[in-house]
Formats: structure tokens, C-alpha cells, sequence
């Protein structure tokens, strides 16, 4: 990895370099003497007990990828300060959401279910997963990557109770329409990586809508 004089990650022709811009992050914490990455979003705020949930879990399980809850905020949750955050705490229900203290590991199918808008990891684990695939620009598909590539690489992934990050709301749409170009460029990279497309359900929805079309085994725009 690059040390921290290269950590210059440029826009790409295509969008935000995100895997290959938190890359160069890890690489920098590292090299600083970092003994746990911890991997938030820009619009996420760490719950008061975020830090040392994932410390505790890496404690305990040093060698495994560790995911906390996300709950996703209501446009009128405005919190004022880290106090408040625990009485909004609502994981989303699409993950398993575990009690504090406690965590659990991942089944197999339940890698499509990692985020990386937080999760944890020490660098040894880091090193061993091989960070984020580069070939990804703009929205989409590079945490599904990390996830596979970890489960390849036979590296454990690990629900963690009390780590729980904020996603502070801002305006979105279902499917989410203004990132399709990325979604199918990435898609498609995904696809020649692993064999199958990733972010299934919104595929469907923008085909339902004619926006695009099943060729073979890959989706392009139609119109």
C-alpha cells in the first residue's frame, strides 16, 4: 500500500475513487501506528460507544471483519450531541442487530449484507483481505467486493453488538436513479470478478421501469 506521501487519490474519469481513496486512508493509519481501522462515512456519526465496541470485538476477535449496526435517521432527527444518539437508535432490520457486547458470526449468505459505511478491522486483517478493489469509481459495488474478497480469503465476518453509527438523513431515491451509470459500470466489474451481478433488487426495479435490459449475462441502458 502506498505510505502517506503518495495518499493522493484523484477523481477518476467515471467518479469518486472511494475503495482506492479509504485504501490510502488505511494505508496513512497504519504507517501512524494505527491497531485498529475503523472505517466511517462522511454523512455517519459514531455513537458514544461506537470506538470501543469495535476495540472490544477486536480484542476478541482480531483475525475477523467486524460490522456494527447502522440505524438510518428520520429527516426530523437533528441530534445536537453524541448523548443523544442512543435514545434514536433503530438498526436497520435488514442486518442482525445484537445486544451490547455481544457478537456473532456472519454466515455465508450474510457477506452481501456487509456495509462499509462502518466497520472495523486491524491491520494484520486488513493486509490479509487486500484492502479495497481499485477498479471501482462512483457509486456502488466496492463493499459488496471487500465482503467477498474477505470471504475467499477466508477471513471472518463478525456482527458487533454497541457499535452502533448514525446515518444522518439526506434526500434519496429508491431506486436510486441518479447513480445507474455507476451502478451498471460497477456492476458489470463486479460481475467479471465474481460471475454474478451484485445490487440485484435495484437492477430489477430500473428494468421494471425500461430504464434497462438483461443482454446475456450483463445489463445495459435502453432508450
Amino acid at each position: 500500500m502506498p505510505g502517506p506521501s503518495a495518499c493522493t487519490c484523484r477523481r477518476g474519469p467515471h467518479g469518486f475513487r472511494v475503495g482506492e481513496g479509504r485504501n490510502q486512508a488505511a494505508a496513512r493509519a497504519i504507517d501512524a501506528g494505527a491497531e485498529l481501522l475503523v472505517f466511517l462515512d462522511v454523512d455517519c456519526l459514531p455513537g458514544p460507544a461506537l470506538l470501543a465496541g469495535y476495540r472490544a470485538a477486536a480484542h476478541a476477535h482480531p483475525e475477523a471483519l467486524l460490522a456494527g449496526a447502522v440505524t438510518y435517521l428520520a429527516s426530523v432527527q437533528r441530534p445536537e450531541q453524541a448523548a443523544d444518539l442512543p435514545f434514536l437508535t433503530r438498526p436497520h432490520r435488514a442486518r442482525p442487530a445484537l445486544p451490547p457486547g455481544e457478537t456473532r458470526a456472519a454466515t455465508a449468505s450474510e457477506y452481501n449484507l456487509f456495509w462499509s459505511l462502518s466497520f472495523a478491522v486491524t491491520p494484520a486483517t486488513w493486509y490479509r483481505i487486500g484492502g479495497f478493489h481499485p477498479g471501482y469509481e462512483g457509486y456502488g459495488a466496492e463493499d459488496t467486493d471487500l465482503a467477498w474478497t474477505a470471504r475467499a480469503n477466508d477471513v471472518e465476518m463478525r456482527w458487533v453488538g454497541g457499535a452502533d453509527a448514525y446515518h444522518q438523513w439526506h434526500p434519496v431515491s429508491s431506486p436510486p436513479w441518479q447513480h445507474l451509470d455507476a451502478i451498471l459500470r460497477n456492476g458489470g466489474t463486479f460481475a467479471e470478478r465474481w460471475g454474478t451481478w451484485p445490487m440485484g433488487g435495484w437492477l430489477e426495479a430500473f428494468a421494471a421501469a425500461g430504464a434497462i435490459e438483461r443482454r446475456g449475462e450483463g445489463w445495459v441502458r435502453v432508450g
